[in-house]
Order: structure tokens, then C-alpha cells, then sequence
């Protein structure tokens, strides 16, 4: 804001504003919307009063330059936010959390015990399927053995799944000079 105030700056700008605001609202809304268009003569009219001295007389031709400019800034302001949102949209995309994020380390820890204590052979083939996403046909293919071999691999690791209890096995924490 301007420092020093005197009366006769206020009546100026009231005179630009009683003279030329109508002007100046109907230039905006002929290149943006009714909301930008006030959003626009409030800015043109904020910035005459800062630079007061510098409004020539005749300042209908300077208003219009100061309109025009601002909605210049609130169209390169639009796209850079509309970059910006894109920009986001697509890291959110790529960096996001992974599908199973919101499985507790817990469960996983359980999981990954479950797939240690079985066999290598139930392993792959539970794999294969589920992580893979082959079908069993493909998956006896890359595992090396006829398709009824591998189907009995898959059975048995997913009766040993369902079998099994989901607990997680710790082990107690001990100090590094304990010797435990």
C-alpha cells in the first residue's frame, strides 16, 4: 500500500473508478468469465492506486494495459497449475503406493515365513501363479515339469497356505554385549 495518503489521491482514484471501472469490467468480461472479470478490475484498480503518479491523464488507454496484463498473469498462472496438477497426477501414478501398501508389516511378515517353510518346488509354483500372474500351463513351462506335476506343486502350497497358521515368529531382542 501507498504510505502517504493524501485527499486529493483519493479523490482521483474515485474519479478513475466512477469514470472508468464500467470500461475497464467491460473489456474482461469480452476475454474471461464474470468472476475473473471483477477479480481483474480489482487488480487494475489496486494497482492504479499504488502507482497513482504514474496514471496519465487520459488513463482509460493505461487501465486497459493494466487489465490486460493481469489477465495475461491469470492465464499463465491457470497453466501453470493445470502443469502443475498433471505434473502431480502423473508422479502420484508412478510414485504412488504399491497395491499391497496397506498390508501390515505383520502380514507380510507372516506371508514371507509361510513361503520360507515351504519347499522350493511349492514355492516357485505358488509364485509362478500369484505373483507372476502366469497361467498354470505357462508356469509348468517356466518351472521345467509336465502341467499335472505342477499342478500338484500349486495344491500343495496352497493347502499348506491354508493350513498353516498366520503367525509371526520373533525372536527377542538382546544387547550387543550379552552373548545371547
Amino acid at each position: 500500500m501507498r504510505s502517504k495518503q493524501t485527499p486529493q489521491d483519493q479523490q482521483r482514484l474515485v474519479a478513475l473508478w466512477t469514470g472508468h471501472a464500467p470500461r475497464v469490467l467491460a473489456y474482461a468480461l469480452r476475454h474471461v468469465d464474470p468472476d475473473t472479470a471483477q477479480d481483474v478490475v480489482s487488480e487494475t484498480f489496486l494497482t492504479a492506486w499504488r502507482r497513482l503518479a504514474s496514471v496519465p491523464d487520459d488513463p482509460l488507454p493505461w487501465l486497459l494495459v493494466v487489465a490486460r496484463n493481469t489477465i495475461a498473469n491469470q492465464r499463465r498462472s491457470g497453466r501453470r497449475q493445470v502443469r502443475l496438477a498433471a505434473e502431480m497426477e502423473r508422479l502420484h501414478r508412478i510414485a504412488g503406493p504399491a497395491d499391497a501398501a496397506d498390508v501390515l508389516a505383520t502380514e507380510r511378515a507372516a506371508v514371507l515365513d509361510e513361503l520360507a517353510a515351504m519347499t522350493p518346488r511349492e514355492r516357485e509354483a505358488l509364485l509362478l501363479v500369484a505373483w507372476d500372474g502366469l497361467e498354470p500351463a505357462q508356469a509348468a513351462k517356466v518351472a521345467g515339469c509336465s502341467l499335472p506335476a505342477f499342478h500338484v506343486r500349486l495344491f500343495r502350497a496352497r493347502r499348506r497356505l491354508r493350513t498353516e497358521p498366520r503367525t509371526v515368529t520373533t525372536q527377542p531382542l538382546t544387547s550387543p554385549g550379552s552373548g545371547a
